[in-house]
């Protein structure tokens, strides 16, 4: 049986949505009907929330004070008598609440985790103080918000409601498939991954901090619009802690969940409230519910969105093709020339008076034992380490001072030890993100089939990870980079694998025009491969030349094997 792609989905989704809301909108009673609309609009703010928490992997705590400044707008202008209508004004309140959004997403560029957490809490606490003394505007003179003519209705409201959370639905699900999207889940995974793939890592994250708040914003508006005003109450503290449990819970960032999680927030106090059982009990439920989320580790949205990446089309790529058609002009000039490096670390040396050059189509190989300075040269390089002294040029240009990710930009690249290959993303999506789409689909295709990888609809959750170190270099490859940095690429890769990635690497200078420094352990991968070495010991080079002089030296064996021959 032929499956259908995601956008028939997401478009077959959005009619049956539709046609559930007309239907809903005609059988519900009135009373569930009303409870539907607050559901809806809380499902508008959480699938905000999700962008920010769940895809960009920042904890914020403050989801519903943001909510709140989108009510305060609109009953701002309506006591105002601003000119326009409720829809303008919603519209204005998503605007204004992206704006806070973004601005209260400054510390988050310096911030992570825990403190961040108290940051956004801090906020929260501070709008609902404010607001429990000064009341929304036209509160204490009765003045109400009303609805649009044509929906002035429960249910016209209730079906309002629904197109503008279907609308959103889809807007961010195709924003989560995009560059933006797969962005913001490569911050989430690893920052220092994401600014070596040449990505400003600031302009994501504020990014998903102004879109969660324009969320945010529009459900606040809607929740206005339901009742005529706006109460302090309904933007606390709590509220927003208890929408967090609920994006943990859910995966919120899908619009499934987010449409679950609203009915959850509404219907789950109301179950307790007809059994006779205190409405605050709710939220003890969703927090057990988030703590064995955290412990398990499964959401709702991840579970959901398995069955929608076994619905897909199957990759269309062509067959497997192992000659690369297109290949970089090597350039005359070296490409990356070491003069004097130093590092220290207070009084510590790391790297002293280090010099290294990787010419036009070489592959280099760095070696030496733990904590010889090898990750802290590579990070010199790069731009993570800007603090040095000594001469760095790629090319014809001094790099000291240039930024991470303008150096990838530039085409030095890097891979790292560790997995940086977020399980959110397909392969497709994370290859055509840290590439910059620098390469056709087509060639994609081809770089992948050369490396023995997962074509490109393959979510990466289900793959190894000694396939992922592979699809990192594919990545960085597609972007056609002068240089490539490898560190440690043969972790996780044994036997014929192993033998046959060398053969692969061997070839990615002619193939690719690209060069190769090498870090490595794996003696046997780097004599393979390798045209020379630079072998280091305590920060210093301690041997270099035509690799199998430098292995065979007695102070590289001394140092590094713990023996001399």
């Amino acid at each position: 049986m032929k499956r259908v792609n995601g956008a028939a989905w997401v478009g077959g989704i959005a009619v049956l949505a539709s046609v559930c809301g007309i239907l809903a909108s005609m059988i519900l009673p009135s009373y569930y009907l009303y409870l539907s609309i607050t559901a809806i609009s809380v499902a508008v703010i959480l699938l905000g929330l999700g962008l920010v928490s769940g895809a960009a992997g920042m904890i914020v705590l403050c989801q519903m004070s943001l909510a709140a400044v989108g009510a305060w707008v609109v009953t701002w202008l309506n006591a105002s008598d601003a000119p326009g209508s409720y829809l303008i004004w919603l519209l204005l309140a998503t605007l204004v609440s992206a704006l806070v959004g973004g601005i209260i997403g400054g510390p988050a560029l310096r911030l992570r985790g825990v403190n961040l957490a108290v940051i956004t809490l801090g906020f929260a606490a501070a709008v609902s103080g404010t607001l429990v003394k000064f009341q929304f505007p036209g509160t204490m003179t009765g003045q109400r918000v009303a609805r649009p003519d044509l929906f002035v209705s429960d249910q016209g409201f209730f079906l309002l409601c629904c197109g503008i959370f279907i609308l959103c639905a889809i807007v961010t699900h195709f924003v989560l498939r995009g560059r933006l999207g797969s962005g913001w889940h490569m911050v989430a995974f690893s920052e220092r991954a994401t600014a070596a793939s040449g990505h400003n890592v600031a302009w994501l994250k504020l990014t998903a901090f102004a879109v969660s708040g324009g969320l945010a914003g529009l459900g606040g508006g809607l929740m206005v619009g339901q009742v005529g005003a706006a109460y302090p109450g309904s933007f606390g503290v709590v509220q927003s802690l208890a929408l967090y449990l609920l994006c943990l819970i859910l995966a919120a960032q899908y619009f499934e969940a987010a449409l679950i999680g609203g009915i959850m927030w509404v219907f789950i106090p109301e179950l307790f409230k007809q059994a006779g059982i205190p409405q605050d009990w709710g939220l003890i439920v969703f927090g057990i519910m988030g703590i064995q989320a955290l412990a398990s580790g499964t959401t709702i949205g991840g579970g959901l969105r398995g069955l929608w990446h076994r619905a897909e089309v199957p990759n269309a790529d062509s067959a497997p093709i192992h000659d690369v058609d297109w290949i970089r002009p090597i350039a005359t000039s070296g490409v990356l020339d070491v003069s004097g490096l130093s590092v220290s670390f207070g009084a510590l040396k790391v790297l002293n008076d280090v010099n290294l050059t990787v010419n036009p189509g070489e592959i280099v190989g760095l070696i030496g034992p733990n904590g010889a300075g090898k990750s802290t040269l590579i990070d010199a390089l790069t731009g993570f380490n800007p603090r040095h002294e000594g001469v760095l040029k790629f090319g014809n240009h001094h790099i000291s001072a240039i930024s991470v990710p303008r150096l990838a930009q530039a085409g030095l690249r890097r891979t790292f030890q560790q997995d940086r290959v977020p399980g959110a993303l397909t392969v497709g999506q994370y290859v055509d993100l840290v590439s910059n789409n620098a390469s056709a689909t087509d060639e994609v295709a081809r770089v992948l089939a050369f490396f023995d990888a997962p074509r490109r609809n393959h979510p990466i959750s289900g793959i190894d990870v000694g396939t992922r170190r592979l699809l990192e270099i594919v990545a960085h490859l597609c972007a056609r980079p002068q240089i490539l940095l490898l560190d440690e690429p043969a972790a996780g890769l044994t036997g014929d694998v192993r033998a046959r990635f060398a053969r692969q690497l061997r070839k990615v200078p002619a193939t690719f025009g690209t060069s190769i420094l090498l870090i490595e352990h794996d003696l046997n991968l780097v004599r393979d491969v390798c045209d020379r070495i630079y072998a280091i010991d305590f920060g210093h080079v301690i041997a270099s030349g035509p690799t199998q002089e430098v292995l065979g030296n007695a102070s590289v064996r001394a140092a590094y094997m713990g023996a001399v021959a």
